[in-house]
């Protein structure tokens, strides 16, 4: 009987590290194979020197650069208290923070109507991580952006066109624009410029 537990116990004990290691095994597998950058963190670069990781939004504010999703994820898009709010629409509260988002959003954007405002950029995401914006919510920034910067409008748009990112193998998922890469592009562009003076 105890021989019989014993056994037992042990071909347990194999089973748990076989199966453990065989499951850890094949998601890193798969990673490697289907995941985007083999799994690794598709960490972005300008001047030789890592600006962050493009899988995690991060917080852009001044009028040269293109805006992400509001976060909930505390200031500069916290991954440790990553999160959605759990207000429903009808909730005051999260109504009186889009308007007040509407609000800020036209300030910096003049030339939009009310109705024009793309509603994923006062609308948290649930995570309140997202990297990514729509190619519609990217040229809604266009104008605003291009004057920032003293450039014309259609370098920008350019750029935008340049970013957008089809849905993964043509069928999943809509079209984005990665935030940080497209900020990226316009220093780059910008350095370029400047090199050429």
């Amino acid at each position: 009987m105890i021989s019989n537990l014993f056994k037992s116990f042990k071909l347990t004990i194999a089973f748990c590290i076989l199966f453990s290691v065989s499951y850890i095994f094949i998601l890193w597998l798969f990673a490697q194979v289907a995941g985007p950058n083999k799994g690794n963190a598709d960490v972005v670069e300008l001047n030789g020197r890592i600006v962050g990781a493009a899988n995690v939004g991060q917080q852009f504010t001044k009028d040269i650069y293109f805006w992400g999703r509001p976060s909930h994820a505390g200031d500069g898009y916290d991954a440790s208290s990553s999160a959605g709010s759990n207000k429903g629409p009808s909730n005051e509260e999260y109504l009186a923070d889009i308007q007040a988002r509407i609000d800020t959003f036209l300030v910096h954007h003049p030339y939009l109507k009310r109705e024009q405002v793309p509603a994923e950029m006062v609308t948290a995401s649930g995570s309140g991580l997202d990297p990514d914006i729509s190619p519609k919510a990217a040229y809604a920034q266009v104008q605003r952006v291009a004057d920032a910067r003293g450039i014309s409008p259609e370098k920008v748009m350019a750029i935008v066109n340049a970013n957008v990112e089809g849905p993964l193998l043509g069928l999943f998922g809509p079209e984005k624009v990665n935030v940080l890469k497209l900020n990226v592009a316009l220093e780059k562009l910008e350095t370029s410029n400047q090199q050429t003076k």
